[in-house]
Protein backbone atom coordinates (compact mmCIF):
# COMPACT_ATOMS: atom_id res chain seq x y z
CA UNK A 1 0.00 0.00 0.00
CA UNK A 2 2.65 2.30 1.17
CA UNK A 3 4.23 2.04 -2.66
CA UNK A 4 1.16 2.32 -4.66
CA UNK A 5 0.89 -1.03 -5.24
CA UNK A 6 -3.12 -2.33 -3.63
CA UNK A 7 -3.19 -5.36 -2.46
CA UNK A 8 -4.08 -8.57 -4.14
CA UNK A 9 -7.32 -9.89 -3.70
CA UNK A 10 -10.82 -7.40 -3.54
CA UNK A 11 -10.60 -4.48 -1.92
CA UNK A 12 -12.57 -4.99 1.83
CA UNK A 13 -13.34 -1.28 1.73
CA UNK A 14 -17.24 -0.81 1.50
CA UNK A 15 -19.46 1.77 3.20
CA UNK A 16 -18.42 3.71 6.39
CA UNK A 17 -19.81 1.33 9.22
CA UNK A 18 -23.00 2.39 11.17
CA UNK A 19 -20.92 0.18 14.47
CA UNK A 20 -19.86 2.62 16.90
CA UNK A 21 -15.63 2.33 17.93
CA UNK A 22 -17.11 0.90 21.64
CA UNK A 23 -19.00 -1.65 20.21
CA UNK A 24 -16.09 -3.41 17.64
CA UNK A 25 -13.51 -3.00 20.81
CA UNK A 26 -15.86 -3.99 23.50
CA UNK A 27 -15.29 -0.62 25.37
CA UNK A 28 -11.22 -1.21 25.13
CA UNK A 29 -9.13 1.92 24.01
CA UNK A 30 -5.58 2.24 22.86
CA UNK A 31 -3.57 3.51 25.41
CA UNK A 32 -1.32 6.04 24.41
CA UNK A 33 -0.75 7.43 27.43
CA UNK A 34 1.09 4.44 28.73
CA UNK A 35 2.95 4.34 25.22
CA UNK A 36 1.66 0.88 24.53
CA UNK A 37 -0.69 1.74 21.84
CA UNK A 38 0.54 1.21 18.28
CA UNK A 39 2.24 3.93 16.69
CA UNK A 40 0.45 4.81 13.32
CA UNK A 41 3.79 4.02 11.42
CA UNK A 42 3.58 0.54 12.48
CA UNK A 43 3.56 -1.61 10.12
CA UNK A 44 1.19 -5.35 10.03
CA UNK A 45 0.55 -8.04 7.55
CA UNK A 46 -1.27 -11.03 7.83
CA UNK A 47 -0.13 -14.39 9.24
CA UNK A 48 -0.35 -17.43 7.75
CA UNK A 49 -3.01 -18.10 10.48
CA UNK A 50 -4.03 -15.39 9.97
CA UNK A 51 -5.27 -15.77 6.58
CA UNK A 52 -6.87 -19.45 7.17
CA UNK A 53 -9.11 -18.07 9.80
CA UNK A 54 -10.63 -15.50 7.47
CA UNK A 55 -13.65 -17.26 7.60
CA UNK A 56 -13.96 -17.75 11.54
CA UNK A 57 -13.21 -13.68 12.33
CA UNK A 58 -15.62 -11.12 13.18
CA UNK A 59 -16.14 -8.69 10.48
CA UNK A 60 -13.18 -5.87 11.26
CA UNK A 61 -10.72 -8.82 11.91
CA UNK A 62 -11.90 -9.98 8.98
CA UNK A 63 -11.51 -6.92 7.10
CA UNK A 64 -8.02 -6.05 8.70
CA UNK A 65 -6.27 -9.17 8.30
CA UNK A 66 -7.57 -9.72 4.75
CA UNK A 67 -6.36 -6.26 4.32
CA UNK A 68 -2.39 -7.13 5.59
CA UNK A 69 -1.86 -9.67 2.52
CA UNK A 70 0.65 -6.86 1.83
CA UNK A 71 2.12 -5.11 4.75
CA UNK A 72 0.85 -1.57 5.13
CA UNK A 73 0.71 0.88 8.89
CA UNK A 74 -1.75 1.06 10.94
CA UNK A 75 -2.66 5.06 9.70
CA UNK A 76 -3.17 3.20 6.02
CA UNK A 77 -5.32 0.14 7.55
CA UNK A 78 -7.69 2.74 9.21
CA UNK A 79 -7.99 5.30 6.22
CA UNK A 80 -8.69 2.11 3.72
CA UNK A 81 -11.13 0.53 6.00
CA UNK A 82 -12.84 4.06 6.88
CA UNK A 83 -12.43 2.74 10.70
CA UNK A 84 -11.23 5.02 13.89
CA UNK A 85 -7.75 4.81 14.25
CA UNK A 86 -8.17 3.49 17.96
CA UNK A 87 -10.09 0.77 16.55
CA UNK A 88 -7.60 -0.81 14.13
CA UNK A 89 -4.73 0.02 17.24
CA UNK A 90 -7.26 -2.49 20.08
CA UNK A 91 -7.76 -5.17 16.90
CA UNK A 92 -4.52 -5.18 15.27
CA UNK A 93 -3.17 -5.92 18.73
CA UNK A 94 -5.62 -8.40 19.80
CA UNK A 95 -4.99 -10.12 16.36
CA UNK A 96 -1.40 -9.95 17.19
CA UNK A 97 -1.66 -11.74 20.05
CA UNK A 98 -4.13 -14.31 18.44
CA UNK A 99 -1.08 -15.37 15.68
CA UNK A 100 -3.01 -13.86 12.63
CA UNK A 101 -0.82 -10.71 12.49
CA UNK A 102 2.73 -10.02 12.78
CA UNK A 103 3.51 -6.23 14.06
CA UNK A 104 6.72 -4.59 13.15
CA UNK A 105 7.43 -1.44 14.87
CA UNK A 106 9.76 0.53 13.72
CA UNK A 107 12.68 2.50 15.12
CA UNK A 108 12.38 5.16 17.25
CA UNK A 109 14.77 7.24 15.93
CA UNK A 110 13.03 6.52 12.26
CA UNK A 111 9.78 8.07 13.81
CA UNK A 112 11.29 11.29 14.66
CA UNK A 113 12.60 11.78 10.96
CA UNK A 114 10.97 14.77 9.52
CA UNK A 115 10.96 13.27 5.95
CA UNK A 116 9.84 9.99 7.04
CA UNK A 117 6.73 12.32 8.65
CA UNK A 118 6.68 14.01 5.86
CA UNK A 119 5.59 10.59 3.25
CA UNK A 120 3.42 9.69 6.12
CA UNK A 121 1.55 13.08 6.05
CA UNK A 122 1.34 12.62 2.10
CA UNK A 123 0.46 8.84 2.12
CA UNK A 124 -2.70 10.04 4.13
CA UNK A 125 -3.65 12.37 2.18
CA UNK A 126 -3.49 10.55 -0.75
CA UNK A 127 -6.47 8.21 0.48
CA UNK A 128 -9.84 9.29 -1.22
CA UNK A 129 -12.52 10.20 1.72
CA UNK A 130 -16.08 9.02 1.84
CA UNK A 131 -16.84 11.07 -0.98
CA UNK A 132 -13.76 9.28 -3.18
CA UNK A 133 -12.31 12.74 -3.42
CA UNK A 134 -8.45 12.83 -2.28
CA UNK A 135 -8.17 14.62 1.08
CA UNK A 136 -6.14 18.42 0.59
CA UNK A 137 -6.33 20.57 4.00
CA UNK A 138 -3.34 21.82 5.61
Amino acid sequence: MADGIPPPGPDPVGPAPAVRPYLVTAGRVADAASGRALPVETQVVATADGLDALGRLSFEQHDIVAACRLPQSIAELAARLRLHLNVVRVLAEDLREEGRLAVYVPDAEATHDASVLRRVIDGLRAVPDSRGVPSDTD
